[in-house]
């Protein structure tokens, strides 16, 4: 029989009580009960002990950290989406596998963004707001008017799982589908989608009613909704973002509400989260805004399935195969 010992698994945040208890069967497992997020120290110690770290994407884990990387630290089981907080280059570079857990939180992630698009418009929050302070004094003709979605014309920025599935959706409310990515869809995709693809982000943003971010945060689309861009947008237009904060140019986007050039904004997402800019929270009194806090895929059911995917991971790694969701520079 195999005397095979098993691998030290560090996990930086509390993740759901039956992802942790397969973990303790599998690995020896280091766990973080309190779920206080680690210190740069902590960090340092997990990455000089653990031959596998389980990050979230909170944990910036960049060329300095790795750098103190002991040598049995051999892979990054990150439990999220996105890796752009973990400098894959360098981890590569000094022979550690990065993994995430793409694919789980498509559906979820959608219905967030289309919860958004709905609740900006139709006002949502500012109604909610008036019945908190019994100030509703019955229904009447002119009052609390949102906008009509239906017929509007919705672009998506970045028309990967997130987008399509999002795509799906807008279509059964009756908006047009827009959409701008790095590669066009293949046409049988496109053609199921009924959407009409932009080579152009520019062209595309001026003609949007609705703009929602569903591009990953990589060195590449950072602030690629800059100032210049979101100038380029129709007075009564709508930005959701449910992907990264650090893809908008946020002072810009404020600025723009707050000047009336745009008409309002759905924010899952923020530059430096989890601080929020206050004039966001201003403008979100105001009924200008809707902010959630990351809340885009927080659902039991996702939770399980990305603690799984980092279990499949971490137990095809160390049973010598390639694990199922390597991360690799070519894919950021």
């Amino acid at each position: 029989m195999p005397n095979r010992k098993k691998p030290l698994v560090v996990v930086t945040r509390k993740l759901p009580d039956s992802i942790e208890t397969r973990m303790r069967e599998l690995f020896e497992t280091r766990l973080n009960v309190e779920d206080k997020p680690m210190s740069q120290a902590d960090l340092v110690a997990a990455l000089k002990t653990a031959e596998v770290l389980v990050p979230t994407v909170t944990d910036r884990i960049d060329a300095a950290l790795l750098s103190q990387a002991g040598p049995q630290l051999r892979l990054i089981a990150q439990f999220g989406n996105g890796v752009d907080n973990i400098d894959v280059a360098t981890a590569i570079q000094r022979g550690i596998t990065v993994t995430n857990t793409p694919g789980v939180l498509t559906e979820d992630t959608a219905d967030m963004t289309m919860a958004l698009i709905l609740a900006v418009p139709r006002r949502l929050a500012e109604g909610l707001e008036v019945l908190e302070h019994g100030e509703w004094m019955g229904w009447t003709p002119t009052w609390m008017l949102g906008k009509r979605i239906h017929g509007k014309r919705l672009g998506i920025v970045g028309m990967g799982r997130i987008g399509q599935a999002l795509a799906r959706r807008a279509a059964a409310f009756g908006m047009q589908i827009h959409y701008h990515n790095r590669r066009r869809l293949p046409e049988k995709v496109e053609q199921a989608l009924d959407a009409t693809y932009w080579e152009s982000l520019d062209q595309m943003l001026a003609r949007m009613d609705i703009v929602s971010v569903n591009c990953p945060h990589t060195p590449a689309t950072y602030h690629l909704l800059s100032a210049r861009r979101l100038k380029l947008l129709k007075k009564e237009a709508f930005v959701v973002n449910t992907a990264r904060g650090e893809i908008i140019d946020e002072v810009a986007l404020t600025r723009m509400i707050e000047a009336g050039d745009l008409a309002g904004a759905g924010l899952d997402v923020f530059e430096s989260e989890p601080a929020v800019n206050p004039r966001l929270i201003k403008l979100a009194k105001a009924g200008k805004v809707v902010l959630l806090p990351h809340m885009g895929s927080a659902t039991i059911e996702g939770r399980i399935d990305m603690g799984d995917k980092v279990i499949v991971n971490i137990k095809a790694f160390m049973d010598g195969h390639k694990p199922p969701d390597r991360v690799l520079p070519s894919m950021l």
